[in-house]
């Protein structure tokens, strides 16, 4: 996973040994499905007077084809453009009206969007949420379509276009996953496929992926759960069903050796990217490269901030992350040298404290220490109940993932499993020197 960008650190933590065993995570929840295929979820939380509608989709980027990429995002804009019994702009002006918000993303392997409302307005929230699976059609023309393509081809000129290093994140899947593979090309698309796509294309896409078998609804908060049942049953029950689409079946991705690629920007300092292709989101590996991520990088105490930023001074920044996903995950190594200082300088530090994390492996304290970074994040998520990240969508996500709404306790399990011989064998087994891509961008003349 990526790291949180603000951990909450556990201050004055006593060592392993004395701590008590954590009591397990429970969170309670009822599910249901109806008879179009659409899997609910309804967990009770009276904490606030506040509900939260979370919906995933089991379509992203990955779902795309060649040449036709940039459809997943394409509709997380469209999905706001009106529906059938709510016209353009009543899905914002209702929901504040009562004090609502909402939001949406994309990823590769998965769109969703939530609605948080106070709970007295939570049939308003399922009104909206129902309309636009239902009937997003009955409103979408090919001009509403033009419309939305015309803001995604701005949006990606301004995330990555014309943003500093922005183009170094396209080319780095592209180096890491071969052409045809879904992970290839990056989840806003390719400005070509964006223009090509036609009308029809889109409606296909839709009506291939948004329907309520190949989604998931989870309804969270002060609510009442046999009242919210029956409100879900009213407003989704006349969607109609469609098939599920079938399952991606990708054969395995490695890099046989190294791949090295220079890239020029408009920008004051060159930025080395190091990746490799490492397990899946929840196989055996990932969590420990969590652990990696956080010894080598995790904050100003870290090995390669403290030797590289504050001993040397020849960084500006460094940071890494293993970025999990649902048909390979990476892990990155990314670091700015400073004003007067070069590339070479920067990776010959690296790879040493990589080579020396491989060999000797962590302390029985970092690994404590990153563990205890993981933990504060997790609680503080589980606090929210709405919003990308909160228990909702957590639950969610979850679910769509595992088929188990409630798997907190194994997903955190997983770190407390962790020695730092495990930390050690998965620095050694993930990060082989001779087989990454080694991307620079460098300052245009």
């Amino acid at each position: 996973m990526k790291p949180s960008a603000a951990l909450v650190l556990l201050a004055l933590a006593a060592p392993a040994a004395a701590q008590a065993p954590a009591p397990p995570i429970e969170v309670q929840y009822t599910q249901f499905t109806l008879p179009n295929g659409l899997h609910v979820i309804l967990h009770e939380d009276h904490s606030v007077p506040i509900a939260t509608v979370n919906t995933w989709y089991r379509v992203g980027s990955a779902n795309e084809l060649p040449g036709r990429t940039g459809f997943a995002h394409l509709f997380e804009h469209l999905m706001f453009m009106g529906s059938g019994h709510a016209p353009y702009g009543e899905f914002d002006s209702q929901l504040e009206s009562v004090g609502g918000g909402n939001n949406a993303s994309t990823a590769n392997d998965r769109t969703n969007y939530y609605i948080d409302v106070p709970s007295n307005a939570l049939e308003l929230a399922l009104f909206l949420e129902s309309d636009r699976m239902g009937y997003l059609l009955d409103a979408m023309n090919p001009k509403t379509v033009d419309a939305q393509r015309d803001v995604v081809k701005n949006e990606r000129r301004q995330s990555y276009e014309n943003r500093p290093y922005g183009m170094a994140d396209i080319a780095l899947n592209e180096m890491l996953y071969p052409e045809g593979h879904p992970y290839h090309w990056p989840v806003i698309g390719y400005m070509e496929d964006l223009t090509a796509a036609s009308y029809e294309d889109v409606v296909n896409f839709f009506r291939t992926y948004y329907t309520p078998s190949d989604a998931s609804l989870v309804v969270a908060g002060d609510i009442d759960p046999a009242r919210t049942r029956q409100l879900v049953e009213k407003w989704f029950s006349d969607v109609k069903p469609g098939p599920r689409p079938k399952p991606l079946t990708i054969p395995g991705v490695a890099l046989t050796g190294v791949q090295k690629k220079t890239m020029t920007d408009r920008v004051q300092l060159p930025r080395l990217t190091l990746a490799w292709l490492t397990p899946r989101h929840f196989e055996p590996g990932d969590a420990a490269l969590d652990i990696v991520a956080d010894v080598l990088a995790g904050g100003k105490n870290s090995r390669l901030y403290k030797r590289l930023v504050y001993d040397l001074q020849i960084a500006q920044d460094v940071s890494a992350f293993q970025e999990s996903m649902d048909l390979s995950s990476d892990f990155q190594i990314v670091a700015t040298p400073r004003p007067g200082h070069t590339i070479d300088e920067v990776q010959k530090i690296i790879d040493e404290e990589v080579a020396k994390l491989q060999k000797e492996g962590p302390s029985a304290h970092e690994v404590e220490r990153s563990l205890n970074q993981i933990e504060a994040s997790f609680y503080n998520r589980m606090e929210r109940l709405g919003g990308f990240g909160g228990k909702a969508d957590q639950i969610n996500g979850y679910f769509s993932k595992t088929g188990d709404p409630d798997y907190f306790n194994e997903d955190l399990g997983r770190y407390r499993a962790l020695s730092p011989s495990d930390v050690r064998a998965a620095a050694e087994t993930f990060l082989p020197r001779d087989r990454r891509v080694e991307l620079t961008v460098q300052p245009e003349k």
